[in-house]
């Protein structure tokens, strides 16, 4: 049934017509909340939600299932938590006889910070959003979380009320009398209408927005400015990756409306870091009073103040981030981007022509065709190198570009060391977007001023083996990584691809003692960030950097290409990686000069690097598919479990089955044998 509008005069332009169950029509308010439908009728097809990207979703996206469930709950809410571990588990009971659970945030003080933090560290496996504003809630006549609706196919009502009966303000029975959703559910799948379909939830009240004017003006020129400045004209300016600039007061008003929603939702300045964990130099999270100070301004009318408060502008350097570079290396060739298609990587040499070795202290791409460009990585291969990776496994990276990143910005007295005769690797990813461009993309070079106290390392541990299994929607896998000397941490950067879910970082100390060192609960693929920690942490000999990410492979993830297929790691976007690149300094400068003249065996590299879960044993699941089918080629059976001595000897025993294996070279000239 169509709602239609009454246009007969201005008084009856705020009034809506609106069906009810039984096909009349009734009267109500357009700015009211929508009327609650009863058991039997069909839930509105609102668009109040946001998924932990951003994303506006429809309720009836997601159709062509059986049944679906509509979660909602609160962070804090004591019942809530206590409800959702029997939710996470019913769902999984539920998935492969198309029931879809949703998570549904309503409480208006929550935002998709607070939430993904909160879903990520209960391990919610289905999609999570905000209800912005209540509407939904509303509209299904839910007044507190934890709560459930249940919609069948045509999302007619079903079943609303509670999970069960074990859990309530003032209850706590060792186990539920009654399950009054796995019932419902049971009924409804079975073809016969529910018994009991509406109960009564006994939680936390849903938070609502306080309707209250402060009394004190704010203007452009007074509050907004500096704000502006601070946090937003980095990227929202000429030539940078933003799509507009925030430089004036009328560019200001022109976003203005956009600018208030986007801070309220914490969908921008892109951030992704849970604000528990970590101190990060480079933080682009809006205060609550900074957001506070946006709304205001946009509810006001957005006026611009007086002259004298505006504050001096911002001298930015023209086409670079951080001022402009000592040196600047261009692409040789001017690169022709197709208009669609799919663009193998492409990579250029560049001679610096650096006759003494040099101290980076910044670093920053300057994409040429933002539009097309995906991400730059700047490779240093040191004279005599064909790769970036040394011997001791250390990786030699002088910058790298995405969406999101700011360039390489080193603390006092720390510097990235690019050895004299070196070149750089340019390598591009372009993503055509239907239109043909040109690139001729280029690197800045800030030097240090003199030799620093700590040389900068790199690394990556990464786990190659994914197999992210088609349709599931929280597929799980873990790397690792050994420090083999006493250091400081410097920065973190996680990489996925488009069905990333969630990246989190831990450090895992010789004792046993774990501490979190960064969660990303909501990774985007459109804002890749480099977390550069304020002060350097403290890692001492042996401690194990330790990552747990997660993958949407559903047709809920509005960016996956093909939730029907198993995904392996690869290069290109469709593909997936779990990749944690990883910066710091040696405690004590002479460990890079021993590491050199000593690097550990290559059978220490790769069980640390096999060992994802850093537990110092690995077992045949760490093993990657392809060194599993090797082993019986060498006759050998791989164990259940494997300490680093017994997987030396595997690995020594596996080279040397296969280097007699190896036929003996052919002398020039010899003839071929036959088979």
């Amino acid at each position: 049934m169509r709602t239609r509008a009454l246009l007969a005069g201005s008084f009856f332009c705020s009034f809506l017509l609106v069906p009810t169950g039984l096909g009349r029509w009734s009267v109500v308010r357009a700015n009211e909340p929508p009327q609650v439908i009863a058991i039997g009728e069909k839930a509105p097809n609102t668009r109040s939600l946001r998924d932990l990207r951003g994303n506006s979703r429809a309720l009836h996206d997601f159709e062509g299932r059986k049944a679906l469930v509509i979660v909602f709950v609160g962070s804090e809410c004591p019942i809530s938590n206590l409800c959702l571990p029997e939710l996470i588990a019913l769902e999984k009971k539920l998935r492969g006889q198309s029931v879809q659970f949703l998570a549904v945030y309503p409480n208006e003080a929550e935002d998709l910070d607070q939430i993904a933090g909160h879903a990520y560290d209960r391990g919610t496996p289905f999609p999570v959003f905000k209800d912005i504003g209540q509407r939904l809630a509303d509209a299904l006549g839910i007044t507190r979380v934890p709560s459930v609706v249940v919609l069948d196919g045509d999302f007619w009502l079903q079943y609303r009320g509670r999970v069960n009966d074990q859990y309530g303000a003032a209850a706590r029975r060792p186990k539920a009398t009654r399950e009054d959703l796995a019932l419902a559910l049971d009924e409804m799948l079975a073809g016969k209408q529910v018994t009991v379909a509406e109960t009564e939830a006994d939680g936390c009240l849903i938070g609502r927005a306080r309707n209250v004017k402060e009394a004190h003006e704010v203007t452009f020129n007074k509050n907004v400015a500096t704000i502006l400045q601070s946090r937003c004209q980095m990227c929202h300016r000429p030539e940078q990756a933003a799509p507009f600039s925030l430089l004036t007061y009328e560019d200001a008003v022109k976003h203005g409306h956009m600018m208030k929603e986007v801070t309220e939702q914490r969908r921008m300045p892109p951030w992704h870091a849970d604000p528990r964990y970590g101190h990060f130099s480079n933080n682009r999270r809006l205060t609550n009073a900074e957001i506070e100070t946006i709304a205001a301004w946009v509810d006001a009318g957005m006026p611009k103040g007086h002259d004298k408060d505006q504050p001096h502008p911002v001298a930015w350097a023209k086409g670079w981030i951080h001022g402009q570079p000592d040196a600047i290396f261009e692409m040789p060739d001017v690169f022709e981007v197709p208009a669609t298609g799919v663009v193998p990587y492409k990579s250029w040499i560049i001679d610096p022509k650096f006759t003494e070795d040099k101290w980076v202290q910044i670093a920053e791409c300057h994409p040429g065709a933002t539009g097309v460009v995906h991400h730059v990585v700047v490779y240093i291969l040191k004279e005599g190198q064909r790769g970036p990776i040394s011997p001791d496994g250390m990786l030699s990276i002088l910058v790298g570009w995405a969406p999101g990143d700011l360039g390489l910005v080193l603390p006092p007295g720390t510097a990235l060391k690019v050895p004299k005769g070196s070149r750089f690797r340019l390598e591009m990813h372009y993503t055509p977007n239907g239109t043909a461009m040109k690139d001729r993309s280029s690197v800045g070079i800030t030097f240090a001023k003199k030799p620093p106290r700590y040389e900068l390392c790199q690394s990556e541990f990464a786990n190659m083996a994914i197999a992210v299994a088609a349709n599931d929607p929280h597929y799980t896998a873990q790397a690792s990584f050994r420090l083999p000397a006493d250091a400081r941490l410097i920065s973190l950067a996680p990489h996925m691809h488009w069905r990333g879910k969630d990246y989190f970082y831990e450090a895992i100390y010789p004792d046993g003692k774990k501490e979190t060192l960064l969660s990303v609960p909501r990774w985007d693929f459109n804002w890749q960030s480099v977390y550069r920690f304020q002060e350097p942490v403290k890692l001492p000999k042996g401690t194990r950097l330790h990552s747990v990410a997660h993958w949407d492979n559903s047709a809920n993830n509005l960016l996956n290409p093909a939730p029907e297929k198993t995904v392996y790691f690869g290069l290109q976007s469709w593909e997936e990686m779990m990749v944690g690149y990883v910066s710091f300094v040696w405690e004590n400068p002479e460990t890079a000069a021993d590491l050199a003249k000593h690097p550990p065996k290559l059978a220490d590299l790769m069980f640390d690097r096999l060992d994802v879960n850093g537990d110092g044993v690995i077992t045949p699941d760490e093993l990657p598919e392809q060194l599993k089918a090797l082993a019986p080629l060498a006759g050998i059976k791989i164990p259940e479990k494997m300490t680093r001595e017994e997987f030396e000897k595997l690995f020594d025993k596996m080279r040397k089955q296969f280097q007699q294996r190896r036929p003996e070279p052919k002398p020039d000239g010899a003839p071929e044998k036959k088979p």
